[in-house]
């Protein structure tokens, strides 16, 4: 169900393949099964050559896959990934500065809603002044929610989607998100939240020293 949440374009054999990167090695007929109990389905497209242009009715695509910034925290992305711990999931959401790719929040959580990415922003709010910085993102029901967009509105932020279907324009941050998983989450196999927090931490203090640690109350 969280890799459906989050990939919900993936029917049985992708989500086989999906399940094995996280280790879990089930049979393609057992996953088209289990998929069928659940009522998981595959989001299909029908008329293929629109897709991936569909803009957002909330802010329109500002970003447009200019993935440099001139100054620091001008130029901001932000997503959320899925991460197995032990026999379920949890949900790392991070802001990366376009900058330098730094990551300048981060935050994990056993639930992915609107309050995950609600504290990724408040971190960051403790450390910097947000107003005119531009926050990019996809069209996540957390992203587009008019709570969300009140608060970066009171902040002062410009918002920014990608076009819906499309993860090419927030190539950056899936890229982060890739390498961790590659680079520690899959080597490391942490079976406890405070293990995912310790090597999700080292990790970001290897590739960008100056991230701001998470809350973890």
């Amino acid at each position: 169900m969280a890799i459906h949440r989050m990939h919900p374009y993936f029917g049985y054999l992708r989500m086989t393949t999906a399940l094995m990167l996280e280790g879990l090695h089930v049979n393609h007929k057992r996953v088209y099964r289990l998929m069928k109990k659940l009522g998981i389905r595959s989001v299909i497209r029908k008329k293929r050559r629109f897709f991936g242009k569909t803009a957002s009715i909330v802010h329109p695509n500002r970003l447009d896959r200019q993935f440099y910034a001139d100054t620091p925290l001008s130029k901001l992305v932000t997503d959320i990934t899925y991460i197995r711990v032990g026999e379920r999931f949890v949900y790392p959401s991070a802001i990366q500065d376009l900058f330098n790719n730094e990551i300048v929040s981060w935050h994990l959580s056993e639930r992915n809603d609107l309050a995950l990415v609600t504290k990724t922003v408040d971190l960051l709010v403790e450390k910097a002044d947000l107003s005119g910085v531009m926050l990019h993102s996809d069209q996540g029901f957390q992203y587009t929610s008019k709570p969300f967009n009140r608060k970066l509105t009171k902040l002062g932020m410009v918002g920014s989607h990608s076009n819906r279907g499309n993860c090419l324009d927030n190539a950056c941050i899936e890229s982060f998100f890739s390498h961790l998983k590659a680079e520690k989450i899959y080597l490391t196999k942490p079976q406890t939240t405070a293990e995912l927090v310790k090597v999700v931490s080292e990790y970001i203090t290897f590739s960008t020293p100056r991230g701001i640690q998470p809350d973890r109350r």
